[in-house]
């Protein structure tokens, strides 16, 4: 070990955090919770490290990451692959938390990849909101051509054409803004691998939803907005309805349920059964935007690509 450098191992599970020094036989345990996290954080700010290295697993080190983030400690979230090929590299193939933690500290030594901040969400929100203000914007331009005559309609053609080539340009910003990013693209890359999950869908959660992955089910639908309330009072019960949430989130998760009930068996088969139990198309498609919602939020909890195995 590099003289007066220290070279920090975490090993991140859901209930439980261990913790590695490079050259050293020294461990800690903590929990993977507020106690555990700012005893581990009070710690580590006394060691002073060079690099604190652990898994990007995109859910369960996320408090964790944003804890020491905030402490200003040089942190670097890797992908979870290299370790396990770095791991197999050195020979060391025996496994338990504590020999996991020694080899993340080895590859925080030996490979020092670079400490990376948690990514701020804000530059995502700003592109994902200026490609929302260029549709909306070619969606004007395009009912104003309807009753259009020339040479006004000329002009409303050229603009047309012009913002569909911004728009072109603010995909690909915003696609290169996740790819750049190691959190981003492997919660990305969980996401897309829905059947009627694309670029716009992921990037909009990534972005808007940072708390996708720590809450459950009911937590989550609500958040987005899609959860039925109530409308009771006294005698009177009205019919439940969605309300309240992330306005935009909800907007862009509509549109990919909308394709998710022709290419996604499982919505498919859940929308065509809630409509065919005599539900109005409307009802079941919200029932289908919650039910995908949380499927997003299982695997990005739970680290999971998409799996469908029909009966």
């Amino acid at each position: 070990m590099e003289k007066g450098k220290v070279y920090v191992g975490i090993d991140i599970s859901k209930d439980s955090l261990d913790v590695a020094i490079h050259s050293s036989d020294k461990c800690w345990h903590f929990s993977n919770d507020h106690t555990g996290i700012n005893s581990l954080r009070k710690m580590l700010v006394k060691l002073k490290p060079a690099l604190v290295t652990f898994e990007a697993t995109g859910g369960y080190e996320m408090p964790l990451y944003l804890s020491l983030d905030k402490a200003g400690l040089p942190v670097s979230p890797v992908n979870p692959r290299q370790i396990r090929d770095f791991a197999k590299s050195t020979g060391k193939l025996a496994k338990t938390d504590v020999l996991d933690a020694r080899v993340i500290a080895h590859f925080g030594y030996a490979i020092q990849p670079m400490p990376h901040h948690l990514p701020d969400t804000q530059e995502l929100k700003v592109a994902q909101a200026r490609r929302t203000q260029i549709i909306e914007m070619i969606t004007m331009e395009t009912n104003r051509l309807r009753g259009a005559q020339q040479p006004i309609k000329s002009r409303i053609e050229a603009h047309i054409t012009w913002l569909k080539k911004e728009l072109e340009d603010a995909d690909n910003e915003l696609r290169e803004s996740v790819m750049n990013d190691p959190v981003w693209r492997e919660k990305d890359a969980l996401l897309q691998s829905v059947p009627g999950v694309g670029p716009v869908l992921s990037a909009t959660l990534i972005a808007e939803m940072p708390e996708m992955g720590t809450l459950d089910r009911r937590q989550i639908a609500a958040l987005a907005g899609v959860a039925p309330l109530n409308r009771d009072s006294g005698s009177f019960h009205g019919q439940r309805s969605v309300w309240g949430g992330r306005a935009h989130v909800r907007a862009v998760l509509y549109m990919a349920t909308l394709v998710a009930t022709k290419r996604n068996p499982l919505i498919r088969e859940f929308y065509l059964r809630l409509c065919a139990a005599g539900k109005k198309p409307k009802v079941a498609l919200t029932a289908c935007m919650r039910k995908l919602l949380t499927i997003l939020n299982a695997m990005l909890k739970h680290h999971i690509p998409w799996y469908y195995s029909p009966c």
